[in-house]
This record gives C-alpha cells, structure tokens and sequence, in this order.
C-alpha cells in the first residue's frame, strides 16, 4: 500500500507517525508545514490542494489529520471516478475518531478506517448505507476477489436493491451454500450478478464481475502486424463467448520478444506480456498440438498453446490459426467465496 498523511499541527505530526507504524504501508509520504520543521515529513506550502494533487495521483489511501473541511476543499478539484480514486480517510487531531471519507468500497477507505481505528484506539465513522445496514456490499467484494466491474452504474443499482430485498446472483464456477444476506442463488431476473469469464447476461440488467484469469498464448510470423492478431483475437473470443475483461496476460517464445505488432498489440489493450525460451515451453507439462514446421523453425513443436499453458491454468481454447497467427486460450482456476 501507498499511503500519504497530511498533517496541520504539531500534534497533528505526532499521530501521523502513529498511523504511520500501525498500518506498516510498504512506502509512505508525510507530509506538513515548513514551520514545524519535522524531519521526516516532506514540506507542502499553500495552496493546499496543489500537495493534494500531488499525493491524490501518488497514493492508495490520504489521510488527513485536521477537519473534514479542510479534507474536502483539498481534494475538491482531484476527485473523479471512484474505480480509480484513492481511499481518503479524515482523522481529527486528537485521535478520537476515523472517518471514511472517498472511496469506501474500491479505494478501500471503509475497511482502513475500522482497521486503524482499532489500531489507534478511536472510533469508526463509515456512512455508506450497505455497511450501516450490515448488508453485502458488491463492489467491495469485487475489489477484494478482482474481479473487473462491468459496470459501476449497475453496481450501485444492485447495491441500492440489496438495502430492499434480495438480488439473485450465478456464477460459472459453484456458489458456496451459504451467501450474504441480500444475495439468493438465481438466473433470472429483471437485475442481477453474474460472475464468470464468459460474455452471458442472464438477467435482464446483468452487472457482470469478471475474474481476470485467462492468458493469451500468441504466436505469429515474424512482421505479423498489429491488426491481424487482434482479429483472430477478437474471433476466437466471440466464437467461444469469452469476456475480454477475463484477459490477465498473454505469452508467447521469447523469440517474438522484439516482434512490433506482437508487443504493440499487448501494449495498446494494456496486456502484460511474458516470453518464454523454447526450453522452458518444452518443459511445460500437458498433450499440446504438434507442429514440425513450428519445430524447426522455434525448437518447440507449440509455441500459443504452451505458452498459454506457462502461466498456469488449463487449455480452454486449442490452437487456432489464421493469416499467420496462432492463437490459445489457457484458464486459471479460481472461485467464488465470501
């Protein structure tokens, strides 16, 4: 975790470096006026919401030790999407309370906040109605799963309808008998959840959690352009009903590790790409689909579906092949629990 404490006063400084030890974040910023001459804070000098800006793009979770006020009219001009703006939590100077400010679900402010209330020995204030109610809260159960969030829209529809009743959810792998209050097992519907890598919307308004657990095994001619993968990519996808979202990585023989349209593909859909060398294919374990021609021209009879295969997980889609590129799909296992 990346963290970032604002602090406004002396006593201010000396509870950031409480905060600070107790939530042990892997890299931390503190940071206060030049005035207090605290060595291990950084300086931030007026206007407020420049160092704001400056640890809002920086930070997982901002902690601002003074009032709520001075916390909002700093991060006023920064807050955008709540997929991707951090956790923001206001403590007052005297350590008596935690608040959960921004980004209770996603950015994770409403688990910090009980977390490091009872770690400083103050009190929580989280105000989202799924948590005041006690009830299952969708898109924090995403995040902690990630799972992709097909829509931030139907999520708060499904929340907001979990605070009156129940919502059916489905998954393609098994469901653990016991679900969270506000979530029934169930397929049909007017609006609902459905969990899985596939591109099936079984309810009239599906929001759609997808795990990222699928890995494209590539192969192509050398100077194959950008395009042609991406066409057999988006075929073999649609034929098969696969989610993109479901998409973790791609892998491919480290001889393809300079090949342009191969890494511009990766890089313009934010793909993260590993190579392999034909050894290392070699020594992947399974009954893959032989070929002499790749043999001898890469030392290893597949190159899409053992690569595939590398990243761990089951070949889900063979060996498919068009204007010289090949393409595997291999899945992660995973599950669905609560």
């Amino acid at each position: 975790m990346r963290l970032s404490i604002l602090a406004f006063t002396r006593r201010g400084c000396c509870l950031a470096r409480r905060v600070k030890q107790a939530l042990s974040p892997a890299e931390c910023r503190m940071m206060t006026m030049e005035k207090f001459g605290e060595p291990d804070f950084e300086v931030y000098r007026p206007p407020l919401t420049e160092a704001v800006g400056d640890l809002f793009s920086w930070c997982d979770q901002l902690v601002f030790i003074g009032s709520t006020g001075m916390a909002v009219r700093g991060i006023a001009p920064w807050v955008k999407d709540k997929k991707t703006d951090p956790g923001v939590l206001v403590i007052d100077e005297g350590g008596t309370y935690v608040i959960s400010l921004l980004s209770g679900h996603i950015g994770g402010a409403n688990a910090l906040t009980v977390s490091l209330a009872a770690a400083i020995g103050a009190q929580p204030i989280v105000t989202t109605a799924t948590d005041v109610e006690g009830k299952f809260s969708v898109d924090a159960w995403a995040k902690g799963q990630g799972l992709h969030i097909g829509s931030m829209a139907l999520a708060k529809a499904v929340s907001a309808a979990i605070l009156e009743g129940d919502v059916p959810i489905c998954a393609d792998c098994p469901l653990p008998e016991k679900l969270p209050a506000g979530l029934v097992k169930g397929e049909e519907g007017e609006l609902g959840i459905y969990v899985g890598t596939h591109a099936r919307r079984p309810f009239r308004q599906t929001l759609a959690l997808t795990p990222k657990v699928l890995t494209l095994g590539l192969g192509c001619r050398k100077n194959t352009p950008e395009e042609a993968i991406e066409a057999l990519v988006s075929r073999v996808l649609a034929e098969k009903g696969i989610s993109r979202a479901a998409i973790r990585g791609a892998a491919s023989i480290d001889l393809k590790a300079r090949e342009p349209g191969l890494l511009a593909f990766c890089e313009h859909r934010g793909i993260p790409v590993k190579f392999y060398s034909a050894g290392e294919l070699k020594a992947v374990p399974g009954q893959f689909t032989p070929s002499a021609f790749v043999s001898s021209v890469t030392g290893v009879d597949n190159v899409c579906e053992r690569a595939a295969a590398a990243e761990g997980g089951r070949i889900i889609v063979p060996k498919t092949a068009e204007n010289g590129v090949t393409v595997a799909i291999s899945e992660k296992e995973w599950e669905v629990s609560f």
